[in-house]
């Protein structure tokens, strides 16, 4: 067996053992110490399997019965068959080749150790007919007792909190919400109470419908009380009411002839005192009349004579204004004389003083002249000075020579025009040429560098536009990707979006239609306990079927007003089975007094014959203007015979010209008259009356089929908003959850327009490179191109600057030779040798000398010209012209004076006479004033004696006409009284009914005056009924104008009669108009708030039998109720317990794993790289009941953003799903943990980072035996179980080795040597290392 491991068929050769002591292994607890087999699937024989330690790893080739192995321990664990691949239980016996399998028995066994150091043997064995047993150390148990004592060490059978199959992890990974949340259940065992919850509710529930009931039954039984309650107490407000009414009626009436009886007697009194003074009035208006007319007589003389005194004065004032103006006008005309002659005198004297000044003028000029010539010629000797300062050693020129140099100077510039031009010709070349050779130079220098830069620039847009184009791929790809994702998501949004937009249309529409229906019809409030009176009867009377205007309609819209007018009254009335229900219907109305109502009782309705029907229907079929009224309706056939009775063979026309010409142009026939009707509501009836026009209770009774169709439409706009408010609560649960629709397709579409946007930069950043390359490679050979021509270009150049050189000296020497020509005679003459050294000395002085020199020219100039021009004027003639104009102005200011005198010498005579007449004025206006005093006296004295006479005039006026009033206020009053039957008190009546009558006429014994009284009372009714407001108040003129008519005295006797002792002391009092009008309005309005509550009532007298029998009944509900309500109360109790310990159960286990995974998730992905390690996390859609709802399992790994689970690779997937086995294994934990092959999807990190912590965990708390095929993972195992198979016997065996021995502690293993060293996982140290045989003899002497 040794020989056929090491020969390939186990390569247990290429394990690679660690030499490194794991500190503490001695004080770790192994719960399972071996698996005891014996004929167990492909295990022949009896096989013990182990020791198992800390962390043991099952290894062999594909097809020994590692699996197998895994069987076994799940069987003996209490996993049923039907997991364990077979199908009943004598599929997991041995079958040896060539042997019955039925002799045989199997059984699998673990040895358990406790920490006491006691062993536990748990064997399960299955007996060769099939049948299994449990044990428990050699006992035979029950399962629930074998189950049970599991649960002791932490084995849950049913939750498999102890076992990993091989693919479970991925399932793990792929689980729904529902699926993780019953897998929590199962944890946390809150599965155990499930039924009991489900039996609570369903308590719960049918105990809370029970209490319904009762409730709703008392309910309605206390709403009928309510309800006869109400009828009760209203018939007694009605009693009520009709007693207030009567007492505020003889209140009202008593108040208003108690007043009125007041106020005749007080206005008769005054009218007698006015007439009396009217009298005396009117004889002292005639006395003073004459008196008046003498006085106005006397003021109106007066008033002639001071009207012609002020004539005169007013002439004279006259005189005196037309001379005011001539007189200003002279005095103006003094002042401008006067003014001018001043201005004149002040010219004449500033003229003369000028004329004095004038010589000395002359001579201060003459001095300033002397003066300026005395400074030229100092100034010409200190610019000889200066010249001899400044050329010390050459010859001084004079004046006349220096003027002869520069003509000399002038002349030798014009011989040497030429060459100077040839000159500057040369050397302006000259600059050109340089300054373009060294533009040359720089741009060829510019070139070369730029040549270096655009080399560098291709090197780097290469290498650029590889990296971008791998880029471009990758990211092209993801974007792909993210697309799918995309698009269907975005297409099951958009699909639910399209709905809402359905939804939203339709409902729009409905709005729209609703909103143009114009709801004219109003219910009264008789028509609406009409209905409820109905709905009753339908309740009482199965034969009640409902009025017919509900039970059919129109077939079409325009049909509904002609179908209202040919039904008439009909459409209303209430279609009943037998006459017999329409009888008992009707004696239920009289009894409730709801109101009145038509019945048509279907066995007893006569209705046109078929043969008539047939007839008429056949003739006007033909013709479409024309349909029967019957067939336009649509009802059940159970109410046609209501139909055709309310119609009857009522045509149906377009309009009024087809409803005459089919009843009058013959086509009736043998069926004689017809009625027609047309659409727009005329009537032709049989008799051939025609009716026209439609009223507002027709229009309102036609519409009455809208309004079903306005409550179809809106049930409809109901149901399609219920549908799109479904809709927004699933958008907005899925918003909520971290998985919902909208964020995901917000990621999905982020992460799109993200990668779309980097690939479109990207592309564009290609794109721009791929430009950038192929200018800069254009741009490198334009500059190749351009340095040959530089360098050629940048010779010619310095080989112009030579020749242009040379042409530059030649013209020079030609400058001087010209010059020489004029200015070489001049030099010897003066003997100067240089003379340009000479005028660069004495310039500056020379231009100082020439600038002054010339300023003092201008100066003496200036003077001069001045000097002529003062000795030129003449200053005697314009004082000649002065001393004229001043005697001229003189002579006229005298003129002026003597007319301003006699012009005041007139103007004061007339003064004196306008004084005269002021005086004659003023004493005839005070004659008249006395005079007029005296007349208004006199005038005031009459006007008040008339006006008292006029006043008491009208108050003799206004007194009778209000006693007229009075007397028709009193006579209506009384008319009034005896029209609503008021009682009236009488005088003498001891409230009797002989003695008070509802007349107010008469007591008790006057009959002969009660018989006229009734006769004067039907008289005076008959007129007022018959004629208008005009004829009533004509009818009072003539009747109460006088005070001896019938009709006064006998309302005054009548009115002496009543007894006002009785009546309340505050309606006695006095009041104004505004005070009266108040109570008059109070007691009005009291008056129409009773008659509006008595006529709004109608009391059904039998209500108080029905609510004392109603009552007793509500006793006994009571109690039905209240037992219901404790039953509920119980159930709910006991549901809530169950519940509450049911999500205890789930929500510890869920918080516990969740806080787990999180740290585990954390340590099995914390590196070096990534110290922090990944995140992972539970959620629960529904935290108060989390059972009833989903869970959500999330992971990131480090330095990745949020995913969902499905974007995950399998490698991440794996130690997602792992990390929250192991969260789960750690609620109530097992002692051990059994993995198949959970590495199979991890590559090698994620691998590294399982096996860091399993290694670490086993050290610590728990026992891990792991089914693998990779080397990196069970090398850091503790001990190995290898499983190979025999091909003799074609059954499993088994070979443990235990790796301990080879750990080494670590001093040791820095001296040694080792063949072949492995690295460890990231960023740990090597915790182990191992010799690898040199050949398969080696590896089995080792082992």
């Amino acid at each position: 067996r040794i020989a056929s491991f090491s020969s390939g068929v186990f390569p247990l050769a290429s394990v690679s053992l660690r030499g490194y002591q794991l500190v503490g292994l001695s004080t770790i607890n192994m719960p399972v110490t071996y698996l005891e087999l014996e004929n167990f699937k492909s295990y022949g024989g009896l096989q013990k399997i182990g020791p198992f330690r800390s962390f043991t790893s099952i290894i062999g080739p594909n097809g020994s019965g590692k699996s197998n192995c895994m069987d076994a321990l799940s069987f003996v664990l209490g996993v049923q068959s039907r997991a364990l691949r077979s199908s009943q239980m004598k599929d997991l016996i041995f079958r040896p080749p060539g042997k019955s399998r039925t002799k045989l028995r199997a059984s699998a066994a673990i040895y358990f150790e406790h920490d006491n150091g006691e062993t536990t043997k748990f064997q399960r064995t299955i007996g060769s007919n099939g049948s299994g047993d449990y044990r428990i150390d050699g006992n035979v148990v029950t399962y629930k007792q074998y189950e049970e004592r599991l649960g002791e060490i932490g084995v849950l059978v049913k939750a498999r909190n102890f076992l990993v199959f091989q693919g479970d992890v991925e399932s793990l990974a792929r689980k729904t919400p529902a699926e993780f949340v019953d897998l929590i259940e199962q944890i946390s065992q809150s599965v155990e109470l499930k039924k009991d919850y489900e039996t609570a509710l369903k308590a719960k529930e049918e105990a809370e419908s029970s209490t319904l009931f009762c409730f709703n039954k008392q309910k309605g039984m206390k709403g009928e009380r309510r309800l006869l309650k109400e009828q009760k107490e209203e018939a007694e407000r009605f009693h009520d009411l009709l007693e207030q009414k009567q007492t505020m009626q003889t209140d009202y009436y008593m108040w208003q002839l108690y007043h009125m009886e007041v106020e005749r007697k007080e206005r008769e009194t005054q009218l007698e005192e006015l007439n009396t003074e009217l009298k005396d009035k009117l004889e002292m208006e005639q006395s003073h009349t004459g008196v008046l007319k003498e006085a106005k007589k006397k003021a109106s003389a007066a008033r002639r004579a001071t009207q012609t005194a002020d004539k005169h004065r007013i002439e004279i004032a006259g005189e005196v204004d037309k001379l005011e103006p001539s007189i200003i006008q002279v005095e103006e005309e003094i002042k401008n004389f006067e003014k001018k002659m001043e201005q004149d005198r002040k010219q004449l004297e500033n003229k003369k003083e000028q004329v004095g000044k004038h010589a000395d003028k002359l001579k201060d000029l003459d001095e300033k002249i002397v003066e300026a010539k005395d400074t030229l010629t100092d100034l010409q000797q200190e610019y000889e000075e200066a010249k001899r300062d400044a050329a010390p050693d050459q010859v001084t020129l004079t004046h006349e020579q220096e003027e002869e140099y520069e003509r000399v100077k002038e002349a030798a510039a014009a011989a040497s025009v030429q060459p100077r031009q040839t000159l500057a010709k040369v050397n302006k070349q000259l600059e050109s040429v340089r300054a373009r050779a060294a533009t040359i130079a720089t741009e060829l220098q510019a070139a070369k560098t730029r040549k270096a830069e655009v080399n560098k620039e291709i090197g780097d847009l290469t290498e650029r536009s590889n990296k971008i184009s791998k880029n471009l791929q990758d990211t092209e790809a993801e974007s792909k990707e993210y697309e799918r994702q995309l698009r269907a998501a975005t297409e099951e949004s958009q699909r639910i979006e399209r709905r809402r937009e359905e939804l939203e249309t339709e409902i729009e529409k409905l709005n729209a239609t609703l909103s143009e229906v114009r709801d004219d019809h109003r219910k009264s409030r008789d028509e609406e306990r009409l209905l409820q009176a109905i709905e009753s009867l339908r309740n009482h009377f199965p034969g009640v079927m409902g009025r017919l205007v509900d039970l059919c309609r129109p077939t079409q819209r325009r049909f509904n007003l002609a179908v209202t007018v040919a039904a008439g009254k009909d459409m209303d009335a209430i279609v009943v089975d037998t006459k017999s229900t329409g009888i008992e219907c009707i004696k239920y109305l009289r009894e409730q007094r709801v109101g009145t109502a038509t019945f048509l009782p279907l066995d007893s309705l006569h209705v046109p014959s078929l043969e008539s029907s047939e007839r008429i229907r056949a003739k006007v079929s033909q013709d479409g203007r024309f349909r029967l009224a019957a067939d336009v309706i649509g009802c059940d056939e159970a109410i046609k015979k209501a139909v055709l009775y309310a119609v009857g063979n009522t045509v149906v026309c377009d309009d009024l010209n087809c409803a005459r010409e089919l009843c009058f142009g013959g086509r009736g026939g043998q069926d004689g008259a017809i009625k027609a009707v047309t659409l727009g509501g005329a009537v032709i009836s049989k008799a051939g009356t025609m009716t026209g026009g439609v009223t507002n209770e027709d229009s309102n009774r036609a519409g009455r089929w809208d309004d079903k169709k306005v409550q179809e439409l809106r049930d409809k706009k109901e149901k399609l908003e219920a549908e799109r408010m479904e809709l927004d609560r699933d958008q907005t649960a899925g918003r909520q959850s971290m998985g919902g629709r909208n964020t995901r397709i917000e990621e999905l579409r982020n992460n799109y327009h993200s990668l779309k946007s980097k690939a479109d930069y990207a592309a564009s950043d290609m794109e721009f490179t791929r430009k950038q390359l192929v200018e800069k490679k254009i741009l490198l050979k334009s500059v190749d191109r351009k340095l040959p021509d530089l360098e050629r270009r940048l010779q010619e150049a310095e080989q112009s600057i030579e020749q242009l050189q040379t042409e530059s000296q030649r013209a020079i020497a030609a400058v001087r030779a010209s010059e020489n020509e004029h200015l070489g005679p001049f030099r010897d003459a003066t003997g100067l040798k240089d003379l340009q050294a000479y005028e660069q000395a004495t310039r500056q002085s020379r231009d100082e000398f020439n600038s002054k020199k010339r300023t003092i020219s201008e100066h003496i100039s200036h003077l001069e010209q001045q000097k002529e021009y003062e000795a030129n004027r003449d200053l005697h003639q314009p004082i000649e012209r002065l001393e004229k104009r001043l005697k001229a102005t003189e002579d006229k200011l005298k003129v002026s004076r003597k007319r301003e005198k006699e012009l005041r010498k007139e103007v004061k005579a007339l003064n004196v006479q306008l004084e005269k007449a002021d005086q004659t004025v003023q004493k005839a206006s005070e004659k008249e004033g006395e005079l007029e005093e005296e007349a208004k006296a006199l005038q005031k004295e009459f006007k008040e004696i008339q006006s008292e006479r006029g006043r008491v005039s009208k108050a003799v006026t206004a007194e009778e006409a209000a006693l007229e009033r009075l007397r028709g206020k009193l006579h209506e009053t009384l008319q009034k009284a005896r029209v609503e039957e008021v009682e009236l008190p009488m005088l003498g009546s001891d409230d009797s009914p002989t003695s008070r009558t509802r007349s107010g006429r008469a007591v008790a014994g006057d009959a002969d005056e009660i018989g006229g009284d009734l006769e004067m009372e039907s008289e005076s009714q008959s007129p007022s009924q018959q004629s208008g407001p005009h004829t009533q108040n004509s009818l009072q003129m003539t009747q109460f104008s006088q005070e001896n008519n019938p009709k006064v005295v006998a309302d005054k006797n009548e009115a002496s009669k009543l007894d006002f002792s009785k009546m309340r002391a505050d309606l006695k009092q006095r009041l104004n108009d505004r005070e009266e009008r108040k109570v008059r309005k109070d007691f009005e309005d009291h008056k129409e708030k009773l008659e509006a509550s008595i006529e709004g009532m109608a009391p059904n007298m039998k209500a108080q039998e029905a609510f004392t029998a109603i009552t007793e009944k509500l006793k006994d509900t009571g109690a039905d109720f209240d037992k219901s309500k404790e039953m509920a109360r119980k159930a709910t109790a006991d549901f809530q317990r169950i519940k509450n310990e049911r999500s205890k159960r789930f929500m510890d286990a869920f918080n516990h794993i969740d806080e787990s995974l999180k740290t585990i998730y954390t340590d099995m992905t914390k590196s070096s790289k990534h110290p922090l390690g990944g995140n992972a996390y539970l959620s629960l859609d529904d935290t108060e009941e989390p059972y009833k709802a989903g869970m959500k399992f999330n992971a990131m790994p480090p330095m990745k953003r949020f995913r969902d689970m499905e974007q995950l690779s399998g490698g991440e997937k794996t130690v997602a799903a792992l990390a929250l086995l192991f969260a789960i294994h750690s609620f109530h934990p097992a002692p051990f943990f059994v993995m198949d092959e959970v590495d199979a999807a991890l590559d090698n990190i994620n691998l590294r980072k399982v096996c860091n912590y399993i290694q670490q965990r086993s050290q610590t708390d728990f026992q891990c035996i792991v089914i693998s095929l990779k080397d990196m993972f069970y090398e850091r195992s503790q001990s190995l179980v290898g499983i190979c198979k025999d091909v003799g016997t074609n059954s499993s065996r088994t070979l443990t080795l235990d790796l301990t021995k080879y750990d080494k502690p670590e001093g040791e293993k820095k001296g040694r040597k080792r063949s072949k060293v492995r690295p460890v996982s990231e960023g740990g140290p090597q915790k182990r290392r191992a010799l690898e045989p040199a050949s398969p003899a080696a590896s089995a002497a080792t082992q």
